[in-house]
């Protein structure tokens, strides 16, 4: 512990044994945690003392700390109240948050004669109404977009007054009632203002009941034109009732929260809306802050915490996942909220955990995605080696891949390449191409034996050059069994013992050693994209390589052919013209002109070639 710190804990014995909150600074005085306590001398005793219970976050937070400050409150809630407040205000670092919580947006339902309905960032205390906080401005918009097909208010933002020369395109479509022209009264369209409250509460039945009340009551009347238009409201509300599951056939309502978290430390709660029975939907909100370490009863509590300080309604019961930390405390805070009490249920068994296993599936579903949609280039490299890792069982990432394929055309002019791949990038430098030396015929096995063994032997030699002694974190084969099994072979004629796997083409399955069956990627994996993407820039490299020799090759053999021609006027023939299409299309003097050729060969050269295609 610093000195810094032996002075910090010096000023613990001024501390209450109260609750309150504790703002952790660093040397800069930057805020870096907030946390409460019910005992705030406790608690601030725990971190300047031993580090052996410690998890990696709490322990790298204390390095940090060059100094605290304390806010005594009167109970325990006011603590919590107090620390949201302050961790919105000041972002601290090593806290758990709602990422970029502070513009999650709401629906308004607006303190004006006549409401309107609108998507908001600003919570105001002017009387009005607001639904949320939702996940995104898309999430409000879908909601809008629905609220506005199933309910007629207006859409305007004019002032009211019942006289307008003409109502717009809504009202002729059936889309508003027409407050601006005077065809609803101010009682009328509070009507329908009051059925956007209860959908949006979740009390879809009321707003049924209600419709078809005045419905009939409309007929009654002999109002046949409102008695349809209540008519195709009621149709239509009872439609997008029909595609909502029906969960537990009672009239309760709750909240099931579920986390998910990743191996890069990332997070994701998803809270599902179940109101008189019926699951209306869920959102997932992502979590900042958090780390591979952090227990998912935190970052639940930190949610929670969090999103119902600000959420327009609290159900009766949280369904949970996992236990809250200090749940009586959290219990407290939300009954505060709601008016009533709320009870925390931690799923066991029955129809609540089919629930929360249902939400946890779609919270692990929803993190993969905002992994692989918004992670940057590099994030995305760090996700598949971390993906490619699990699935191989490696101790560390793959940092430094070697691949190694073979090209051959039916045995002839067979070579190799290696293709070198560090943090998931081509390091061109360190590709190197091999010509088989000892292998005759069509063997690829065998071929591969020879190439790796030749590579990792260079890599034994003290006087090559780094990139030849540089060993990789993981080897890739482009073959299946046979290839991996002679690849295993040449590294233990060396005593070697490094990771390796084959990536077969058909089905793009991994081998590995000692292990019969081989491991499938999953189609839309990170870790899938890379090795394929290795495996195919392998190729690439041994067929360019192949074609190149196969080119040399014939144009040799068909030159060599030909009486008279030896190196030098082969290489004078191929410099002048460029290739043996080329000779071909020359003509006689043309080719006669060549230093060292004469007419007599030109005649021999040109009837030997012809002047078809090759």
């Amino acid at each position: 512990m610093s000195r810094r710190h032996d002075e910090l804990r010096e000023r613990l014995a001024a501390i209450e044994s109260a609750p309150g909150v504790y703002l952790m600074k660093d040397a800069q005085g930057t805020v870096i945690y907030v946390g409460k306590a019910s005992s705030l001398r406790n608690r601030l005793r725990s971190y300047f003392g031993s580090q052996a219970g410690m998890d990696a976050k709490t322990r790298e937070l204390v390095e940090h700390i060059a100094d605290f400050e304390v806010i005594r409150t009167d109970t325990p809630t006011e603590a919590l109240i107090l620390e949201n407040e302050l961790i919105k205000r000041y972002r601290p670092r090593y806290n758990i948050m709602l990422r970029d919580d502070k513009t999650y947006p709401f629906i308004r339902v607006t303190n004006e004669p006549f409401p309107r309905v609108l998507a908001t960032r600003r919570v105001v205390q002017d009387g009005s109404r607001y639904f949320g906080p939702y996940p995104s401005a898309g999430a409000v918009h879908r909601t809008l977009d629905l609220l506005k097909r199933l309910f007629p208010y207006r859409a305007c933002d004019i002032e009211i007054t019942g006289t307008a020369s003409r109502p717009c395109l809504y009202y002729h479509i059936g889309r508003c009632v027409g407050p601006c022209i005077g065809a609803v009264s101010q009682e009328e369209y509070r009507k329908v203002i009051e059925n956007v409250v209860l959908f949006l509460e979740g009390r879809a039945d009321d707003v049924i009941a209600r419709l078809r009340a005045d419905m009939e009551s409309a007929a009654e009347r002999l109002e046949f034109e409102r008695a349809a238009r209540l008519r195709d409201e009621l149709r239509a509300i009872e439609h997008v009732l029909q595609q909502q599951k029906i969960v537990t056939g009672t009239d309760e309502s709750f909240d099931v929260l579920a986390v998910a978290q990743s191996a890069g430390g990332d997070a994701c709660v998803q809270i599902g809306f179940v109101r008189n029975g019926k699951l209306l939907g869920s959102e997932h909100y992502l979590m900042a802050g958090a780390r591979v370490d952090d227990p998912p009863q935190a970052i639940l509590t930190s949610f929670v915490q969090q999103y119902y300080a600000q959420a327009s309604s609290v159900p009766p019961e949280l369904v949970l996942q996992h236990p809250l930390e200090d749940p009586d405390t959290v219990a407290d805070f939300l009954a505060r909220r709601r008016g009533s009490a709320v009870r925390l249920t931690v799923a066991l068994e029955g129809l609540r955990r089919d629930l929360v296993e249902m939400i946890a599936k779609s919270a692990q579903q929803n993190l993969e995605q905002y992994r692989v949609r918004w992670l940057n280039d590099e994030q995305r490299t760090t996700l598949a080696l971390e993906e490619l890792a699990d699935a191989l069982g490696l101790d560390e990432l793959p940092r430094r891949i070697e691949c190694f394929d073979i090209s051959q055309l039916q045995g002839t002019n067979v070579v190799a390449s290696m293709v070198v791949f560090e943090r998931g990038k081509p390091k061109k430098s360190d590709y190197r191409r091999f010509q088989i030396k000892t292998v005759e015929g069509q063997d690829d096995f065998a071929a591969m034996q020879e190439v790796v063994f030749r590579r990792y032997r260079r890599a034994l030699t003290t006087e090559q050059t780094e990139a030849w002694q540089t060993l990789p974190d993981l080897i890739l084969i482009d073959g299946g069994k046979g290839q991996l099994n002679a690849a295993r072979e040449a590294l233990a004629a060396l005593g070697l013992t490094l990771p390796i796997a084959a990536l077969a083409k058909e089905h793009e399955e991994l081998y590995v050693p000692g292990r019969s069956a081989p491991i499938v990627l999953p189609r839309d994996s990170q870790a899938l994209f890379l090795v394929q993407r290795i495996r195919d820039e392998a190729h690439r490299f041994a067929v360019t390589f192949h074609r190149a020799r196969r080119t040399r090759s014939t144009l040799r053999s068909r030159l060599d052919d030909i009486p008279g021609i030896g190196p030098r006027r082969r290489r004078e023939l191929l410099r002048r013209f460029g290739s043996v299409e080329g000779i071909r299309r020359a003509s006689v003097e043309e080719i006669a002109a060549v230093p060292g050729i004469g007419r007599a060969l030109a005649e021999r050269i040109k009837l030997e070639l012809g002047d078809g295609g090759e």
